[in-house]
């Protein structure tokens, strides 16, 4: 079972050495580094790798008309732990009980306010990804959620799938991890 407190340690630590945020808002908006000089909103989420042999976990992405298969996670609510925040969306999105094993990696990005779907000012994103792994429930799709249904793929047929890139740079930190 992956420590709390160690994840969130680990995500402190990287956020640290990335850049300082001055003035925040939980998940709000706020300045980031000099080189951007405008206001910007942050949205911190959480999600689980889940790969069992060859197959990986998939929750299909819908919203706003724009779709794509990505890994089951999502938004933190506000006060909450990323671990635990993985593991509500899973559950969530996929109706499977998960236990989250190690912390993989954290993707940073920044989208511009024009390519974003919603929202007036660019969009600072950190996704916090986990190795997880299946430990109850039954596959299931989201209802009235952002994902519309759950699958598992084969590894070999995710090149294939319209997906988000968050999928592909998941599956890149296992390949660090391993290599």
């Amino acid at each position: 079972m992956l420590s709390k407190r160690g994840a969130l340690a680990q995500l402190v630590e990287r956020l640290l050495c990335k850049q300082e945020v001055r003035s925040s808002i939980l998940l709000g908006s706020t300045t980031l580094s000099a080189e951007y000089n405008q206001p910007v909103d942050i949205r911190v989420a959480a999600y689980g790798l889940i790969i069992d042999n060859s197959r990986v976990l998939l929750a299909h992405w819908n919203q706003n008309g724009h779709s794509g298969w990505t890994l089951p996670g999502g938004g933190l609510e506000p006060g909450e732990d990323p671990a635990d925040a993985a593991c509500r969306e899973i559950l969530e999105e996929t109706g499977y009980a998960a236990e989250l094993h190690e912390l993989l990696g954290i993707d940073s990005l920044v989208i511009a306010v024009e390519d974003r779907l919603e929202g007036v000012e660019p969009l600072h994103g950190l996704r916090i990804v986990y190795r997880a792994s299946v430990t109850g429930g039954t596959l299931r799709n989201e209802l009235d959620g952002s994902t519309d249904e759950a699958a598992w793929f084969e590894i070999e047929d995710v090149e294939r799938l319209h997906r988000v890139e968050l999928v592909d740079t998941a599956l890149g930190m296992t390949t660090r991890k391993f290599s």
